[in-house]
C-alpha cells in the first residue's frame, strides 16, 4: 500500500481547492505566503493545546496543513516554482510538524499523561525519520515517495483526533507512532533494493 488514504480521496480534495486557490493566484499573493501562514496558524495552535481546547487545536492543525496543500499549488499555477521554494516549503513543514507535536505532547504532559507523552516522542521521531530518508534518498538520485503514512495522513490523524476527543487523539497518535516508523523503514528497505538492483546491473 503506497498510502494511506486513497488517490481518488485526495485528488478529489485537492480539486476542491481548486477555486480558492485561483483566486490567490489572480490576486499575484505569492506562495511562501501561504507557507508562512501555514507555520503560524499551527504555532497558535499550541495556545489551545496548552488549554486543554483540542477542538480548536485540530482544527488549526487542519488548517496549516490546508495552507501548504495551496502554497504548492500556487506556485505551479502562477509559474514561480523554483529549488529555493521547494527548500522553503520543506524547511517550513519540518518546523510546522515539530510544532504540531509539541503541542500534542505538552497536552498529555499538562494531564500527566505520561505515556502518551512518549508515544508522541515515538511519533515525532518516526515523522521525521519519514522525511529525512526520502530527503537523503532524493538527494543520492533515487525517487522515495513510497510509504503508508506520508504528512499529509499524520496532519489529518492528529487534527481530527484533537476535534473528535482526548479518547481519538490517544488512538490517533499511537497510530502515527508505529505507522510512521514502519514507512521510514519501508523506505530504507525501498532504497535498499533499488540501489542492489543498479549494483546488479553495472556488474552485468
Amino acid at each position: 500500500m503506497s498510502s494511506f488514504f486513497p488517490e481518488w480521496l485526495k485528488n478529489g480534495f485537492i480539486k476542491l481547492l481548486n477555486p480558492v486557490t485561483n483566486i490567490f493566484v489572480k490576486l499575484n499573493f505569492h506562495p511562501n505566503t501561504f507557507t508562512v501562514l501555514g507555520l503560524i496558524i499551527t504555532t497558535i495552535s499550541i495556545i489551545f493545546y496548552i488549554e486543554g481546547n483540542l477542538a480548536i487545536a485540530g482544527i488549526l492543525v487542519l488548517i496549516g496543513g490546508i495552507c501548504d496543500i495551496i502554497d504548492g499549488k500556487v506556485a505551479r499555477e502562477s509559474g514561480r516554482v523554483s529549488n529555493f521554494g521547494a527548500l522553503f516549503d520543506s524547511s517550513i513543514d519540518r518546523y510546522s510538524e515539530v510544532i504540531m507535536f509539541f503541542g500534542v505532547a505538552t497536552f498529555f504532559v499538562r494531564a500527566d499523561d505520561y505515556l502518551n507523552s512518549v508515544a508522541t516522542f515515538v511519533a515525532l521521531g518516526g515523522s521525521t525519520m519519514v522525511s529525512y530518508v526520502r530527503a537523503r534518498a532524493e538527494g543520492l538520485g533515487f525517487e522515495c515517495k513510497v510509504g503508508i503514512l506520508q504528512r499529509p495522513e499524520r496532519i489529518v490523524f492528529l487534527g481530527l483526533g484533537s476535534i473528535i476527543g482526548i479518547d481519538t487523539l490517544k488512538v490517533a497518535i499511537w497510530i502515527v507512532a508505529i505507522l510512521a516508523n514502519i514507512t521510514a523503514i519501508h523506505r530504507l528497505t525501498h532504497i535498499y533494493k533499488l540501489d542492489q538492483k543498479n549494483e546488479e546491473v553495472e556488474e552485468s
